[in-house]
């Protein structure tokens, strides 16, 4: 056993593994990348946590950097829950659900406590979490906090009350709204806390113009930590909390969170309209939008034909390959009776528009949730020797230039000898494309990187945001950071700074990297049941 995880193992009520056959099953995430880490440690405690970061600490101090990755069921789809040195992985012990509290409309967990135990715990007290992810069975608490995932109708961070962090140094912090009188408090403290209050006091001050012009900003930008526009009030309180939410555990360890919660509905109406063309769907989307529904999709008829093509659990879809595009409608008012009236303006619409559609008052909701689901399905299941990575995922684009980008995608698609299928969230404005590739093939690894990078332009051209659904991690690092202006990426680098000043936590990621160095850590192959443990 490897020293270091031996000293580990002497301290810590959790585990540390230097074992090849456990830091082989931990290299990969839910991205195209791979890497292995020298150990890997199961905390069992949160205090556990505090040990390696102090022990690393004091690592770094003596000029021996040694960094810390954090991950919660290996679902990032960036690259950012793989890494060298230590792999904290929080999903093995630290998955509680601490309480639920209906009176309050909270719930506190465990940052490895999985969405889906969460969700459904949250179900038998009439509630559920406003945004969730898609994907809830590869996803934790502290992971789509970290990445601030994006649910149907918005971000992960809408979610969050509180937090409990474990900072560089080992020290643990609870973030929440403080007053000015306490924020005084904070600044006189002689610790690292206290450093850390001063010197973003210092940043907030100096960078005031950029950051005003970040919180006007409506492209839902999540590149490096555009949050800080979102930590001081109007009355000098502070509050931490949306700094961390996206942070992908480059400015500390989340261990614990506080989470809203909103009443349940027990009964959803989901509809499935075809027979579109892309730009009458992109029509009808923008008309259904004035339903108010809890989900609207539109996904090209090519994904969802090449999604039944490598699965059989579409139950809705026939053999027929469906053109054009698909619309996917959800309610989920509390009211069964305000469903049924705006399942009637539904019909009365899509009537009026000629167009064919099915409901789930005559069909198993259970099709409609695999509907839902296709982008994941494509994912995780590999055909013949193509596979479909999530890579262009997550981009805002405009309401009004929609249509704009849609024809430069055609063309970029041509460019690249690519077919590239999409799903827009109507409700976000938020665009993915799902290119399927040879990742086993040399051209198709160079393809990557360059499609990425045209990818981004486009966005950037069209007024859009290259991330926005997710954060960049890794793999969307060096497109996202190119955009930026210079003022903007020293204000990042300054605020990592602040938080990790010897640079141990996460690098690599949320920072502006060397391709040539990713492209030696491209997987040959995807699916992403292999990150599972």
């Amino acid at each position: 056993m490897n020293k270091i995880a031996t000293y580990l193992n002497q301290h810590l009520l959790g585990e540390a593994s230097s074992a090849k056959a456990v830091r082989k099953r931990l290299s990969r995430d839910g991205s195209v990348l791979t890497m292995t880490p020298e150990i890997v440690v199961f905390p069992r405690v949160t205090n556990d946590i505090r040990k390696v970061a102090r022990f690393t600490w004091q690592l770094a101090e003596k000029g021996h950097a040694l960094a810390v990755t954090t991950r919660g069921a290996g679902g990032d789809t960036t690259g950012a829950a793989i890494g060298k040195g230590i792999l904290l992985d929080l999903s093995a012990h630290l998955r509680s659900i601490v309480a639920v509290m209906p009176k309050d409309k909270l719930a506190h967990a465990q940052a490895g406590a999985s969405l889906e135990v969460l969700q459904e715990t949250l179900k038998w007290q009439g509630l559920t979490l406003a945004h969730l992810p898609d994907d809830l069975c590869h996803t934790t608490v502290g992971g789509a906090i970290a990445g601030n995932a994006w649910g149907t109708a918005g971000p992960f961070a809408d979610n969050v009350e509180r937090l409990e962090v474990v900072l560089a140094n080992g020290d643990i912090i609870e973030t929440g709204r403080m007053s000015r009188h306490d924020v005084n408090k904070k600044l006189g403290l002689q610790t690292f806390e206290g450093e850390i209050y001063r010197k973003l006091s210092g940043l907030l001050e100096d960078n005031e113009e950029l950051i005003k012009k970040m919180a006007s900003d409506q492209t839902h930008d999540a590149v490096g930590y555009r949050s800080i526009s979102r930590i001081k009030n109007r009355d000098g309180s502070i509050d931490l909390t949306p700094l961390f939410v996206g942070s992908q555990g480059t400015l500390g360890v989340i261990s614990e969170a506080v989470l809203k919660t909103e009443f349940y509905s027990s009964h959803s109406t989901m509809a499935l309209i075809v027979g579109e063309t892309p730009e009458l769907a992109r029509d009808l989307g923008d008309r259904l939008k004035e339903l108010e529904p809890s989900r609207l999709l539109t996904i090209d008829g090519a994904l969802l034909n090449r999604a039944v093509q490598y699965s059989k659990t579409f139950s809705l879809v026939g053999e027929e390959p469906i053109s054009g595009a698909a619309t996917l409608i959800a309610f989920n008012d509390i009211s069964d009776r305000a469903q049924a009236h705006k399942l009637k303006k539904l019909r009365k619409l899509v009537s009026k528009m000629g167009l064919a559609m099915l409901d789930s008052t005559d069909h198993d909701q259970a099709g409609f949730a695999q509907l839902f689901d296709a982008p994941n399905v494509l994912a995780r299941v590999a055909g013949d020797d193509e596979v479909t990575p999530p890579l262009l995922t997550g981009a805002y684009i405009p309401q009004d230039r929609r249509e704009e980008f849609a024809g430069q995608v055609e063309e970029l698609a041509h460019k690249h000898h690519l077919d590239i299928p999409s799903v827009t969230n109507i409700l976000t404005g938020v665009v993915s494309y799902y290119p399927p590739l040879k990742l086993h093939a040399v051209s198709d690894k160079q393809k990557l990187f360059r499609l990425m990078s045209d990818y981004a332009t486009l966005v950037d051209r069209c007024g859009g945001a290259i991330v926005a659904e997710d954060a960049e991690g890794r793999l969307k690092s060096s497109s996202a950071w190119a955009l930026l202006d210079d003022d903007e990426a020293k204000l990042y680098e300054q605020i990592r700074e602040v938080f990790d000043p010897f640079g141990t936590l996460n690098p690599g990621v949320k920072q502006k990297t060397d391709l040539r160095g990713l492209v030696s850590h491209l997987r040959t192959s995807y699916d992403t049941t292999d990150f599972l443990a």
